[in-house]
C-alpha cells in the first residue's frame, strides 16, 4: 500500500484553506454550550480508556448509556485529535442510545492532547506539527485500528453484539471510515464521513476503491468548497457505491466550509452541522440491524 496518499489529498486539500476559514480552533469548555440537548436525553457514563493494539496502547474515550445495551458507535477525529469538543460530541450520540469510542488516532507518538490549546492551522509550526503527526499515519495503520477498535467495542457490556457497528470521520478521519468498513465489513453496518479528505484519490489504494469490500450504508456529507475544488468526487463515489449496490447519501452541504461539523471550529455551520447531524441518526436507525 501507498504509505501517505490519504494525508497527501489532506495535505492539498488543506493547503487551499484560508486563515479565516480554517484558523484557531476553541478547545475549551466554552465548546459544550454549542451543542443542543435532547429533551429526553439518555443519563449516560463516560470514561478515558486505554486499548492495546498491535501498535501499542490507544487512548481514548468511551461513553454509553448508563443502561442497557446499545449498537457500537466508533469515531474517527479530524487533525486536531482527540480532545473535549468530540468528547462532547461521543456523549450527545450516546445520549440518544448508542455506546461510542472516540478515539487518539495518533497514539504511537503521543497521548491525547495532541493539539495546542487554540491551534491556528495557518502557523507554520503549529501546521508543520500537525502534519507530522498525520504523516505517521497510513492505509496499513488504519487497518490494525480498526481490528483493534471494532475488537474493544465487541467486548464491552453496553455493546449489544447483535446490532452492526457504525463509525464515522470528520476530514482526515474520512478515508478511515471507508478502510474500517472494508477491514471488518461483517461488522460494520453504516458509515458517515463529514468533510472528509482524500476519499477519492487516483493512488491504487483510494479509499473509494475499497467500496466492493464493504457492506455498509453510507452518509457522506461533503464541504460546499471542498466540493468545488473537488466537483468529480462526489460523482465517483455515486457511482462506487452504486455498482456494489449500497444505499448512500452523498450531498453537498450549501454554505458550509471543511471542517464546519465539529463545535469549536471557526468554521462551524450550526445550521448545517445539525441538519447532517440527523441524517447520520436517520442511518444509524435504519442500518445498524
Amino acid at each position: 500500500m501507498c504509505e501517505h496518499d490519504d494525508l497527501d489529498e489532506f495535505a492539498r486539500r488543506s493547503s487551499d484553506v484560508t486563515r479565516r476559514q480554517f484558523g484557531a480552533m476553541a478547545l475549551g469548555a466554552g465548546v459544550v454550550a454549542a451543542l443542543p440537548r435532547l429533551a429526553d436525553a439518555a443519563e449516560t457514563k463516560g470514561t478515558d480508556v486505554e486499548i492495546k493494539t498491535p501498535d501499542g496502547v490507544a487512548d481514548a474515550y468511551f461513553v454509553h448509556p448508563a443502561k442497557g445495551t446499545y449498537p457500537g458507535v466508533l469515531i474517527w477525529p479530524d487533525i486536531f485529535g482527540l480532545r473535549p469538543a468530540f468528547k462532547e460530541m461521543a456523549t450527545r450520540l450516546a445520549e440518544s442510545g448508542y455506546s461510542v469510542l472516540v478515539i487518539n488516532p495518533f497514539y504511537r507518538t503521543k497521548k491525547a492532547p495532541t493539539a495546542p490549546d487554540h491551534p491556528d492551522f495557518n502557523d507554520p509550526p503549529t501546521r508543520q506539527a500537525l502534519m507530522t503527526l498525520a504523516g505517521t499515519l497510513s492505509a496499513d495503520t488504519a487497518v490494525t485500528d480498526a481490528k483493534a477498535f471494532v475488537a474493544f467495542l465487541d467486548i464491552q457490556p453496553s455493546v449489544d453484539k447483535k446490532r452492526k457497528v457504525a463509525t464515522t470521520g470528520y476530514c482526515m478521519g474520512g478515508p478511515f471510515v471507508l478502510r474500517t468498513a472494508a477491514t471488518v465489513p461483517d461488522r460494520i453496518g453504516a458509515g458517515a464521513t463529514f468533510h472528509g479528505g482524500g476519499l477519492v484519490t487516483d493512488k491504487p489504494d483510494s479509499p473509494h476503491l475499497l467500496i466492493p469490500q464493504m457492506k455498509a450504508h453510507y452518509l457522506i456529507a461533503i464541504a460546499e468548497n471542498d466540493d468545488q475544488r473537488e466537483p468529480q468526487s462526489k460523482n465517483v463515489l455515486r457511482d462506487s457505491f452504486a455498482k456494489s449496490h449500497l444505499p448512500a447519501e452523498i450531498e453537498v452541504y450549501v454554505g458550509t466550509q471543511h471542517g464546519w461539523c465539529p463545535p469549536d471550529a471557526r468554521v462551524y455551520n450550526h445550521d448545517q452541522a445539525e441538519k447532517a447531524w440527523s441524517r447520520m441518526l436517520a442511518l444509524f436507525s435504519s442500518s445498524l440491524a
